[in-house]
């Protein structure tokens, strides 16, 4: 069985997370993955896939650009949150990620349904936080047009590796305080929180939000199990990089192989 293991030692981010699919890949396909996304046509959005290396393991960085600057280069009407990801204050209710999806030529029906499903997740934490019909949710970081090209780019890994099985680590959200649209929150902010509601997770002391709202909508997505990396026999490891330098290599990695009979037994 084609079998996914996601190690969320250091967290989960999309950017993380679409890097460390995009690494699985050959050099080649990671190259006409980049193009074929950057043809999408997303709005004011493109991506770039460059090698990266933290405390010397090497992997692949996902740089995603909104109006030409990076996250946390745009000089106005942002937040940056502890862990260097900076958004516009962009306010999309889900009807508006719904148009803005379905208006993205040259994605297949899955990959928009499953666009939209994780979307589904992240409104459904915002509504239960905020007491608002989901309805009436106004996404902030989470809307902005970066995240939208992440879940869209996860997505679109997804279907091009297409595992038979996704299973994940428990997830290290991190420590301390974010700033977001609502203020200084406590991390995990009570968005994420909410997502990772029957998913083990904890925090092993480091002082920034590891995990966000987005990462933890794509874990909970995807992921049909939470737990040890079962028994497999690994065909490739992916290590996605984040921005933030820690004394522990700052990258998710993703496990690709096959699951050993027993396991699948």
């Amino acid at each position: 069985m084609k079998t996914i293991y996601i190690e969320c030692k250091m967290g989960a981010a999309g950017d993380m997370l679409t890097a460390a699919l995009a690494d699985l890949l050959p050099l080649d396909e990671r190259k006409l993955f980049e193009e074929e996304f950057n043809s999408l046509g997303i709005p004011d959005v493109s991506m770039s896939l460059s090698p990266s290396e933290k405390c010397g393991v090497s992997g692949t960085y996902a740089g995603i650009k909104v109006k030409g600057a990076e996250e946390g280069e745009h000089d106005h009407s942002k937040s940056e949150d502890s862990s260097g990801h900076g958004h516009e204050h962009s306010h999309h209710r889900p009807v508006d990620i719904e148009r803005i999806v379905t208006g993205i030529s040259g994605l297949s029906d899955k990959v928009k349904n499953d666009i939209l499903g994780i979307y589904r997740i992240i409104a459904d934490a915002e509504s239960a936080v905020h007491g608002v019909p989901v309805t009436e949710v106004h996404f902030h970081e989470v809307g902005a047009m970066d995240a939208v090209a992440d879940i869209t780019a996860v997505c679109m890994l997804i279907e091009r590796i297409a595992p038979d099985m996704i299973t994940a680590s428990p997830v290290n959200t991190g420590s301390g305080h974010v700033h977001c649209a609502h203020g200084i929150l406590p991390v995990p902010a009570p968005a994420t929180a909410a997502i990772l509601a029957d998913i083990p997770y904890y925090s092993n002391g480091i002082e920034s939000e590891l995990c966000t709202p987005t990462g933890a909508a794509l874990l909970k997505y995807f992921a049909g199990e939470f737990g040890e990396m079962p028994e497999m026999t690994v065909e490739a490891c992916g290590c996605g990089m984040g921005k933030k330098d820690f004394e522990t290599a700052n990258c998710v990695r993703i496990y690709l192989g096959e699951m050993n009979a027993a396991e699948e037994a």
